[in-house]
């Protein structure tokens, strides 16, 4: 009895560690999202998108009504506009928000929400070797109160 006791205690402990490092392994994939954008750093931009990326979105200017979608972005004009930041000095205010709350882990896929300057981003990341991905990006922005 107390050896099926110690080997479900082991099982138990093995599954909530490899559960905290799929957490931490999708926050630090959208922190070098948001880092990277708000650095203009196209290594952490390299080190979290696919080069496959799909990221698309719904802009509203303070004075409009209605939102307008954006052209699609892809991995080279996520390094392009992130460099574009570093080279111009377009910095974010230092107080500008930088949120990862995880949605949900799979095995081998994960769903995450960012908030950031431009609004709000949901992502879609995937698990390639023990390293998480971003593929997707849809967001949203500016911020407003319902965010």
């Amino acid at each position: 009895m107390k050896r099926i006791i110690f080997v479900l205690l082991i099982t138990l402990s093995a599954q909530i560690c490899i559960a905290q490092s799929a957490k931490e392994g999708v926050t630090k994939a959208c922190m070098n999202y948001l880092e990277g954008f708000y650095e203009g750093d196209t290594t952490k931009l390299k080190a979290s998108l696919q080069p496959t990326l799909h990221k698309f979105g719904f802009w509203k200017n303070k004075d409009k009504v209605d939102y307008r979608q954006v052209k699609h972005m892809s991995f080279e004009q996520a390094l392009a506009f992130a460099t574009d930041v570093k080279d111009n000095k377009k910095f974010p205010a230092k107080d500008a928000p930088k949120e990862v709350t995880i949605l949900d882990i799979g095995e081998t896929i994960a769903a995450a929400k960012v908030k950031a300057w431009w609004g709000i981003d949901f992502i879609l990341l995937s698990k390639r070797g023990d390293k998480w991905m971003i593929e997707q990006v849809l967001w949203e922005g500016p911020l407003n109160k319902e965010h």
